[in-house]
């Protein structure tokens, strides 16, 4: 009798990858263990996914959504930003396990260099949109910008999760981050270049 797909296997194995990712970092992350904790075999997994950076990317690609699903409160540069960092403290294992595993976002398709920022960077065409809705222009005029932002949004993020500021330093950081928005907003709008 042959068997018959599951359907839903993929996103059981994602799903597993996805916890065994948050409990244990990389090391967790077997091809093996992702079976045993999907309640399959290791072959069905490797036939979904070619190889453990493969099953990497699904699980960078499943965190990019969550953090698009906090972007997408904002609805705009000041509201998207702080939906940024608020994603990072809220979800601070997937914040870190993200950004020390993205550069397997990097990795282009087929031959050629390395892939453009708006495909390796799931939201950053999204942030380009925000700033364009708000700011007039085009979204790809506003790639210089976006990634300014994220410089500041990825500094203030890190300085709060890492734990090294005095006590009590927390809200102040906060308030310049707003105010870094504020002024790269301005500075985009002023010199009407993005």
């Amino acid at each position: 009798m042959p068997r018959h797909a599951d359907p839903e296997l993929e996103e059981r194995i994602l799903k597993a990858a996805d916890a065994l990712w948050k409990r244990g970092g990389t090391k967790a992350l077997t091809m093996r263990a992702v079976a045993r904790a999907a309640g399959t075999n290791t072959p069905a997994v490797y036939r979904r996914f070619k190889n453990r950076e493969d099953l990497v990317r699904g699980i960078l690609l499943r965190v990019a959504d969550r953090l698009r699903q906090f972007f997408v409160q904002g609805r705009t540069v000041e509201g998207m930003s702080e939906a940024y960092v608020e994603f990072a403290l809220k979800n601070p294992n997937d914040y870190k396990l993200f950004f020390s595993e993205s550069q397997q976002l990097n990795v282009p398709k087929g031959r050629g260099g390395p892939r453009p920022i708006r495909e390796s960077r799931p939201n950053f065409d999204f942030a380009e949109k925000i700033a364009a809705k708000q700011m007039g222009g085009n979204p790809e005029d506003y790639t210089s910008f976006t990634l300014q932002l994220w410089a500041l949004l990825h500094g203030t993020a890190t300085l709060l999760l890492s734990g090294s500021l005095p006590d009590g330093h927390d809200e102040a950081l906060r308030g310049a981050c707003r105010a870094g928005v504020k002024a790269l907003m301005a500075s985009a709008t002023k010199s009407g270049t993005k």
